[in-house]
C-alpha cells in the first residue's frame, strides 16, 4: 500500500515539475521580437490566420484586423 502511494507521490512530482518547466520555456520565448527596416522584413504567415506584421520604430509589431462583425 505504501509502495502504491510513494510512486503516485513521484508520478504527481514529475508532472508538475514538466507543467512547470512547460510554462517557463512557452513563456520564456514569446517575447521575441523581429528587427526589421521595412515591412518586407517582417514573418509572413499564411494566408489563413489573420495576422498581419508591420515594421514600426525598427521592430516588427501585430497588427490585429478589425472584426468582420461589430
Amino acid at each position: 500500500m505504501q509502495r502504491e502511494e510513494k510512486m503516485a507521490k513521484t508520478f504527481k512530482f514529475v508532472y508538475v515539475i514538466i507543467l512547470v518547466l512547460y510554462l517557463f520555456f512557452v513563456v520564456k520565448g514569446s517575447d521575441v521580437q523581429v528587427k526589421c527596416q521595412n515591412d518586407a522584413d517582417c514573418p509572413q504567415i499564411s494566408d489563413f490566420i489573420p495576422i498581419f506584421y508591420k515594421c514600426i520604430n525598427n521592430i516588427c509589431e501585430v497588427l490585429k484586423p478589425k472584426p468582420f462583425f461589430v
